[in-house]
């Protein structure tokens, strides 16, 4: 019986998406770098081989058995990240798995690349034909992994791209810098809170990746995978202090002064290895649009978002407290 392959499954999105395969009767294979990560999702059933993908030689031995690959695994962003490793794992490595794949004919090839590759949307909502702008050395790195996918399944490895917008749920902690300062009642918020944001709540993506694993519709194609709407960066910030039931944050300041001071920090602690408690893409949050249109994906693969901002919201800060976080 053939296997479907999950790369970066030790992650948030990767540890979600073996779940639901699993849950779907599906033998699910993790590339792994370090087998201490794997007690949880070995006793779920997952069989875990040690692979780095920056080795193609490993990666062609661990092809084994392989018929559908869901590629997560990335170096993500971290303010003082090597770039050097960005492009190892996000360029190389997706190279070395497709090139294995191909070889294999492994019948879907599923690329998780990032909305980050379209930058600031300067006309929202964005759908997937809009323009790529990049704007850091992570977001250039998950670009040119995008196109060189896109090549190979142009040239006829079945397969297609999906781009989550803005991750969130139960079990990720990005958001913590939202919910923690709202929660104690010292959020700031900088600027005019009029930015557009669009998240997307775990269980969606995972549906919106699934359905373009297994539908045909999906090969050679690019799909935004998002929640149902977007919102101001202010309806966020009520939203989440309606969830946890606190008042909400009332205090502004302009960004222009903000934003210098990030650049001004960052200059002065990157050369000394520091990392900056302010930073600039940190800031852009509250001053960049990022909004989406998820038309294709409903059109070409009957995707439709499930849980409700409040609703995700309210689960992930009760997770949250759980975990003695917030």
């Amino acid at each position: 019986m053939k296997k479907t392959l999950v790369t970066g499954a030790t992650g948030f999105t990767g540890n979600a998406l073996c779940k639901r395969l699993l849950k779907d009767g599906e033998r699910v294979v993790a590339f792994v770098r370090n087998r201490s990560r794997c007690e949880e999702i070995e006793k779920w059933g997952v069989e875990c081989r040690q692979v780095d993908i920056k080795e193609a030689g490993a990666v062609r031995e661990g092809f084994e058995d392989i018929d559908t690959v869901y590629h997560v695994a990335a170096a993500y962003r971290t303010e003082h990240s090597d770039h050097r490793e960005f492009r190892l794992v996000n360029v190389e490595g997706t190279r070395h798995l497709l090139d294995a794949a191909r070889s294999r004919g492994v019948k879907r090839f599923i690329h998780c690349s990032t909305v980050g590759v379209q930058g600031r949307i300067d006309d929202p909502p964005a759908d997937e034909e809009y323009r790529v702008n990049p704007g850091d050395h992570y977001q250039q790195s998950k670009l040119e992994g995008e196109m060189l996918a896109r090549r190979y399944f142009q040239e006829g490895l079945p397969g297609a791209v999906v781009r989550p917008v803005g991750i969130y749920g139960p079990g990720d902690t990005r958001f913590l810098k939202l919910f923690g300062p709202i929660r104690k009642g010292y959020f700031v918020m900088i600027g005019s809170g009029r930015t557009l944001y669009h998240m997307t709540f775990i269980d969606d993506l995972i549906e919106g990746m699934v359905l373009a694993g297994r539908k045909p519709e999906a090969l050679n194609e690019v799909f935004t995978i998002a929640g149902a709407r977007y919102t101001t960066v202010r309806e966020l910030v009520d939203l989440i202090a309606d969830v946890l039931d606190c008042p909400r944050p009332r205090w502004r300041i302009p960004f222009a002064p903000v934003f210098a001071a990030a650049w001004a920090c960052d200059s002065l602690l990157r050369p000394l290895g520091i990392e900056p408690p302010l930073y600039p893409r940190r800031v852009e949050f509250f001053h960049f649009d990022r909004a989406f249109s998820i038309d294709k994906a409903r059109r070409l693969l009957g995707y439709e978002p499930r849980v409700d901002l409040r609703e995700g919201l309210a689960a992930t800060a009760e997770w949250y407290g759980q975990q003695g976080l917030i």
